[in-house]
């Protein structure tokens, strides 16, 4: 046999199948595990244990590591997703939630409640580089701008959202929204962010360049989750009380769908063609998938108790 022809075919084998789906994580806050879900179909592959009240999530570009905040030991879970071992346990303020990831993966940042800071750790080696004070109280989510510049920072008793300057390491600034901002995204160039504002039912249009509020839109009741189509045509708000995933053209910022999904439904994740959107139901113990080009939902995948969010990679 021509040996020529055998090498590659072996390490074509040992690589693995360039053709494998991204794989969605969902961190589940009552049972202490992450769900791995492999999207091409659909179906829980494992559990991973994730400390004892796993809530925030964010991934590696690579998709090599999961960074998980646990809330009952106060520390950032940095996880393995091959093994699914923790490889780094990051002591951290009370009550860590939200976590966000650069989009170079340099940097993890995470919210953390009662200290109302955001702390900033080196990706690769689990440094703590700084805890940058907010002000807003309790702080949910911090989100990077696309080009890694600005980390946006949301939370529970405010009506703004702050802005860090990543290099700086400081608070430089603050944009009015509504009450109690949540979920937070950005478009594909970084130009606009998107606001949902849980307790005005309403998603806030932030220009970066002017660090100012252009629009609202109105959005159902207790809106909190956020994801951006990958084109950055759509963005999808989640509806805690009404149960439902709204999206919204980006050119008109008019709602053109409205899809329902499971009991409270909270973070979300889009698939990296953004053919599909995965809702975490934290009433309902699972995750609702839509296909973003019908407005249709899928089946509804079981998941652990309380799923908060879902990350893909």
């Amino acid at each position: 046999m021509n040996s020529s022809r055998i090498l590659p075919s072996l390490l074509l084998l040992l690589a693995g199948p360039a053709w494998a789906a991204p794989l969605a994580y969902v961190p589940n806050e009552k049972s202490g595990t992450v769900s791995v879900i492999d999207t091409s179909t659909d179906k829980v592959l494992r559990q991973i244990a994730a400390g004892r009240r796993p809530r925030g999530i964010a991934a590696d570009p690579a998709g090599t590591r999961l960074f998980v905040t646990d809330a009952a030991s106060n520390a950032l879970l940095m996880i393995d997703t091959t093994s699914g071992a923790v490889v780094h346990s990051i002591a951290l303020g009370k009550s860590p939630e939200g976590v966000g990831a650069s989009a170079d993966g340099r940097y993890v940042a995470v919210a953390v409640e009662e200290s109302n800071s955001v702390t900033l750790i080196d990706a690769r080696s689990g440094e703590v580089l700084a805890d940058i004070p907010v002000r807003g109280k309790n702080p949910e989510h911090a989100v990077f701008s696309p080009d890694g510049r600005w980390l946006l920072v949301s939370a529970e008793e405010a009506e703004q959202v702050d802005v860090i300057d990543v290099a700086a390491r400081r608070q430089s600034g603050s944009v009015a929204v509504g009450l109690r901002p949540r979920g937070m995204g950005f478009s594909p160039d970084g130009a606009r962010a998107y606001v949902a504002c849980e307790l005005a039912n309403a998603v806030y249009v932030v220009d970066m360049a002017t660090l100012a509020a252009v629009a609202r839109i109105p959005a159902g009741r207790n809106a909190n989750g956020i994801a951006v189509h990958p084109n950055g045509r759509m963005v999808y708000v989640s509806n805690g009380i009404d149960a439902s995933v709204m999206a919204i053209d980006t050119a008109t910022n008019a709602v053109v769908a409205t899809v329902a999904v499971g009991k409270r439904p909270w973070n979300m994740a889009l698939t990296p063609d953004g053919a599909r959107l995965y809702v975490a139901n934290g009433r309902s113990n699972s995750v609702s998938v839509i296909d973003t080009a019908g407005a249709v939902k899928q089946p509804d995948i079981a998941v652990g108790e309380l799923p908060w969010g879902v990350v893909i990679r």
